[in-house]
């Protein structure tokens, strides 16, 4: 068996990834986490609440911060590959707190990178966001548009993570695939995304929060379509360093989101109007080209079906 290194191994993607290691049965799973409060650990706790029994699966809590405890973790298991999953996510909580998004997006990948060239670990998958290309006004967005124009301290976090990995394989001869995420939703899913958020008030009967005119666009990504890229990064043995975005390839309005939650949910939603948020784009369009031909890429869930499947997720943890 293979040793596999997960950081952010408890969260939303993470714990997907984990399951499908687990069930392969050809990996010993060493997941990293923090387990911090940007929200209740205690979601994370029930997502690898099924792995914890699994005696291919251990859990570190460790800050990818603390480079003394992955140490520790780098001289107990030699890992062949590492996904970099942990991360400070959102972009509106990132204006507010730049500094820590920076020590660990920043300084924790660095730490990874560093822990991988002196232990000679030969795979590295860094999990990027779509949110590298800000305000670029071509669309779809395409993995050779150059990412100049962040307007978050995160989008900028994760774009100076790449340029790490980059500098990483040139020096050390690292294999970096790094995989721009456009907005995961599905079961798991952090609370404070718009999916989740969303179905949470309307069941409540409470107003949901639109910014702007409803006019904005995201490529809603379903989590399933996601792991499948993820996997395929694993033993993806191409060029040293590559970039791929994993996207559904399709952009929805969010007020055409709002009706399909109010058509799963059987329930109107309250709409409260307010001003468009700084760090958010008006829209993410994926171009997956390259990820279908190097990867086998291959998205399948659309919006109708993934909310649908959302919102059984949604009623079954809320009974």
């Amino acid at each position: 068996m293979k040793n596999i290194l997960v950081t952010g191994g408890a969260g939303f993607i993470g714990s997907h990834l984990v399951d499908q290691l687990l069930s392969e049965r050809a990996w010993r799973v060493t997941v990293v986490d923090d387990f911090n409060d940007f929200y209740e650990p205690e979601r994370k706790r029930a997502n690898i609440a099924a792995h914890v029994a699994d005696a291919a699966y251990k859990l570190i809590e460790a800050d990818i911060r603390d480079r003394a405890a992955l140490d520790e973790i780098f001289a107990a298991t030699k890992f062949e590959v590492i996904v970099h999953l942990a991360a400070r996510a959102g972009v509106r909580p990132s204006l507010s707190e730049p500094e820590l998004y920076a020590e660990t997006n920043i300084n924790g990948t660095l730490n990874l990178l560093e822990l991988a060239r002196e232990h000679e670990v030969k795979q590295f998958v860094f999990g990027s966001s779509s949110s590298v290309y800000g305000i670029n006004a071509k669309v779809p967005f395409s993995e050779e548009d150059m990412i100049r124009q962040p307007i978050s301290p995160y989008a900028a976090t994760k774009a100076a993570g790449e340029l790490l990995c980059h500098t990483y394989t040139h020096l050390y001869g690292i294999r970096c695939v790094c995989l721009r995420f456009f907005t995961v939703y599905g079961a798991r899913q952090r609370p404070d995304l718009a999916i989740h958020k969303f179905a949470r008030l309307i069941d409540a009967g409470q107003a949901i929060p639109v910014f702007g005119d409803g006019t904005t666009r995201r490529d809603y990504t379903f989590i399933e379509d996601i792991i499948q890229g993820v996997r395929a990064a694993i033993d993806y043995d191409g060029s040293e360093y590559e970039v791929f975005n994993l996207g559904e390839s399709r952009t929805v309005e969010l007020r055409e989101l709002i009706e399909l939650l109010e058509k799963e949910l059987d329930q109107k939603a309250v709409i409260e109007r307010q001003p468009m948020q700084p760090g958010d784009v008006p829209q993410t369009f994926a171009d997956i080209s390259k990820a279908r031909r190097l990867l086998g890429y291959d998205p399948h869930t659309q919006i109708e079906d993934g909310i649908r499947r959302f919102v059984e997720w949604f009623r079954n943890e809320r009974s």
